[in-house]
């Protein structure tokens, strides 16, 4: 896809700036997404430390079109491409073009707009539940059934080949949204709770 070719131009760009590698998302991770957007498989984009934040971060939602959050499992990739520990995650997606603008959506990261990697743990097994809170109440609860470690791996493994690119050991990977994405607002406290792997939070500035 040349979009991709793109996102990673953009990429390369920031790491040029100064911007760290950190890693890498899945985006369009449910056969619904998908089959709006047309594509048969979740598309890739990238992680860095200009959008990576951390536990309790304070961020602005200036300028959002629509914020969501999405809770995901975020996994590190080990020297011989395997996933060697996983940590609880949050993405904050602006979700500002129809799915159906695929092209757009993919050159520009994929709505993303700002990341929490929680700590990552070696050896765990993968969550049995993810829930969303806003401001202390639960807004999505749901069994994490879609993910498989090996299997996104090998997606952003064969994705950035095909683009001249490659994954590196230390890469951390976003794997999609383990339930629907959250609508948040300026002020609000929002947490991703992964059963065994903890609790990520944030709080958007008034």
């Amino acid at each position: 896809m040349a979009a991709f070719g793109l996102q990673l131009d953009i990429w390369r760009s920031a790491l040029a700036e100064g911007a760290e590698r950190v890693g890498w998302k899945i985006g369009f991770n449910t056969p619904a997404a998908q089959q709006e957007a047309g594509i048969i498989e979740p598309v890739v984009g990238y992680l860095t430390s200009a959008s990576t934040v951390k536990y309790g971060a304070h961020l602005s939602l200036e300028g959002a079109t629509r914020a969501m959050v999405e809770p995901e499992v975020a996994i590190e990739v080990g020297d011989d491409g395997e996933a060697v520990a996983l940590a609880a995650a949050l993405e904050v997606v602006d979700v500002n073009a129809p799915f159906s603008d695929l092209e757009g959506i993919v050159a520009g990261n994929i709505f993303h707009r700002a990341a929490l990697l929680g700590d990552f743990r070696p050896n765990y097994p993968p969550p049995r539940t993810a829930a969303v809170l806003v401001n202390g109440h639960a807004q999505q609860q749901a069994e994490v059934s879609g993910f498989d470690a090996p299997e996104t791996i090998d997606l952003v493994a064969r994705t950035l080949a095909e683009a001249g690119e490659r994954l590196e050991p230390g890469d951390k990977i976003i794997a999609g949204s383990q339930t629907p994405p959250v609508e948040v607002s300026p002020g609000d406290i929002v947490g991703v709770q992964l059963d065994n792997l903890g609790m990520v939070q944030l709080i958007f500035k008034p």
